[in-house]
């Protein structure tokens, strides 16, 4: 038996080809790139599944379209775009699937914010070095030992700092959820305002980026790569931070200008910064970034867009997860992340 399945996404020509190949075959995918609620409508008749990784809302007008439709299947752990409601009393059963991937952004983010906070690029370099400590080793003992025996300076916390999240998708969401062992406060800045329900949940306070700026500790940008997003992170926007607040990214390459960024690192304007994604990439050698990087002492972590993990860069990314709720459905075996 073939299925019909309508793929709503955001992503691109490659994202989608990457996910069409990691398909069973007994699946028959239209995609719909950045739908609007009528085209969904169009497309859904006759369709059994429903995958979506977009953050509009599938309402109830949307699932009561599908007549043939059995399963909503969410990639990502966001379910506040859809209406649970309806879903169950249409009799049609929504799945959430975690997309690894994210997780390891996420992760990588808080590391990013971690490293700063603790400046743990410039304490592992100094100890490192042959150098007087002043101090003559001793064999440590419970009461006998060195407290910052180099004689570090400016050692903060992320412990109930601010976290302002430009960007605030499946990443975004993440994120959130680990910063609240750290009892921080999170702003979020993006297109659309979440639900209360959704705010409450995450426990997250929408702020307009002006507002996020100016309050933040801590200022995490995931956006992706639009005109208007290109070199966005300028002195203007720099300038509408806090003094000596700290500036992470793993979003999209091309949201720095790596210039500014520089500059107002080393006048320190900015407490620290910390970037996965590049103006260019590979990473021009002439990169105003890198003179800070191989200064010991300047407080800059970078990375080779490792945040998502060590993707073979020849290589599409391997997507058949999309589909594991859906071949469980299909096989009559029992789903693994149902919601309805």
């Amino acid at each position: 038996m073939t299925y019909q399945v309508l793929f709503v996404t955001h992503r691109g020509e490659r994202h989608q080809q990457s996910a069409l190949a990691g398909a069973p075959k007994d699946l028959e995918i239209t995609f719909l790139r950045d739908p609007n609620k009528a085209e969904i409508i169009k497309h859904l008749s006759e369709k059994q599944f429903l995958i979506t990784e977009r953050s509009d809302i599938i309402d109830a007008e949307i699932i009561a379209a599908g007549k043939d439709l059995q399963l909503i299947q969410r990639l990502g752990s966001q379910i506040y775009d859809i209406d649970l409601d309806a879903a169950r009393k249409a009799g049609v059963k929504v799945c959430y699937m975690p997309i690894e991937m994210t997780v390891m952004v996420s992760e990588h983010m808080l590391t990013q914010m971690l490293s700063l906070a603790k400046r743990l690029r410039e304490a592992m370099h100094v100890i490192i070095m042959e150098k007087d400590w002043g101090l003559s080793p001793r064999k440590s003992d419970e009461d006998t030992f060195a407290i910052n025996f180099t004689g570090r300076q400016s050692i903060g916390t992320l412990y109930r700092k601010t976290v302002g999240i430009i960007g605030f998708g499946e990443i975004g969401i993440e994120l959130a959820r680990r910063l609240k062992g750290f009892e921080c406060k999170v702003l979020y800045h993006k297109r659309a305002q979440l639900s209360n329900h959704a705010e409450n949940d995450l426990d997250i306070q929408y702020a307009n980026q002006e507002d996020l700026l100016a309050q933040s500790d801590f200022v995490a940008m995931l956006l992706p790569f639009m005109p208007e997003t290109e070199a966005m992170v300028n002195l203007h926007f720099i300038h509408q931070m806090k003094p000596g607040a700290c500036l992470v990214s793993c979003g999209a390459s091309g949201l720095f200008n790596e210039k500014d960024v520089a500059e107002a690192l080393r006048s320190g304007y900015l407490g620290g910064v910390a970037t996965d994604t590049f103006e260019w990439e590979p990473i021009n050698m002439d990169s105003p970034l890198l003179p800070l990087a191989r200064d010991l002492e300047a407080n800059i972590i970078l990375t080779p867009h490792t945040a998502s993990g060590s993707i073979d860069p020849n290589a599409l990314p391997d997507r058949r997860g999309d589909y594991i709720n859906l071949i469980s459905y299909t096989k009559n075996k029992p789903l693994i992340y149902q919601i309805v």
